[in-house]
C-alpha cells in the first residue's frame, strides 16, 4: 500500500519529499535537515534545489544532475520530485516539492501538502509540472512502495 508523509510545516514540503522518497518520517527527516542546517522556514527550501538534493545524496541517493523540462507524465522516470505550483515573489522562482512513482506501470504523486484530502493524487490534469529531478532508482535505500 502507498503511503505518503504529510508536511508538518507549512513550508515543509521539500522535507516530506525526502522523506516519502527514503521512507522516513516528516520528524526522522526534519531532524536530519536540522542536522545538516537545513530548515523549513528557509524559503530557499523551496527556490532552490541544493537543499532537497543535498539530503537525498546524504542518503547515497543520486539524482539527475539538472532539472529537466517537464514534457508529459508518459516520459517521466520511475520516481522523480516535480516542482508543482510555480510562481514569483519579488523576482524569485518558488514551486512545491511532490514526488511522482510509477509502481507496476501505474503512476501517482505523493503531495505532502496537509490540506489535500488524499495525498496519494492521480488528478494529473489539475497539477501543473514545470520541471523534475530523476531520482535514481537503482538504489537499495528506496521506501518500499
Amino acid at each position: 500500500m502507498i503511503k505518503s508523509v504529510i508536511q508538518e510545516e507549512t513550508t515543509g514540503c521539500g522535507i516530506a519529499s525526502v522523506a516519502n522518497i527514503l521512507g522516513k518520517t516528516y520528524a526522522e527527516m526534519k531532524a536530519i535537515a536540522d542536522a545538516m542546517g537545513i530548515s523549513a522556514s528557509d524559503k530557499a527550501l523551496w527556490s532552490d534545489t541544493q537543499y532537497v538534493r543535498r539530503m537525498l545524496s546524504s542518503a547515497g541517493v543520486n539524482t539527475s544532475s539538472n532539472e529537466i523540462p517537464f514534457e508529459s507524465w508518459d516520459t517521466l522516470p520511475e520516481l522523480a520530485l516535480l516542482a508543482i505550483k510555480h510562481h514569483q515573489e519579488e523576482g524569485k522562482n518558488f514551486w512545491h516539492w511532490v514526488v511522482f512513482k510509477r509502481i507496476d506501470g501505474q503512476d501517482f504523486v505523493l503531495d505532502s501538502a496537509s490540506y489535500l484530502s488524499s495525498n496519494i493524487r492521480q488528478d494529473f490534469e489539475a497539477m501543473q509540472p514545470e520541471w523534475f529531478i530523476e531520482v535514481k532508482t537503482n538504489c537499495a535505500i528506496m521506501a518500499p512502495y
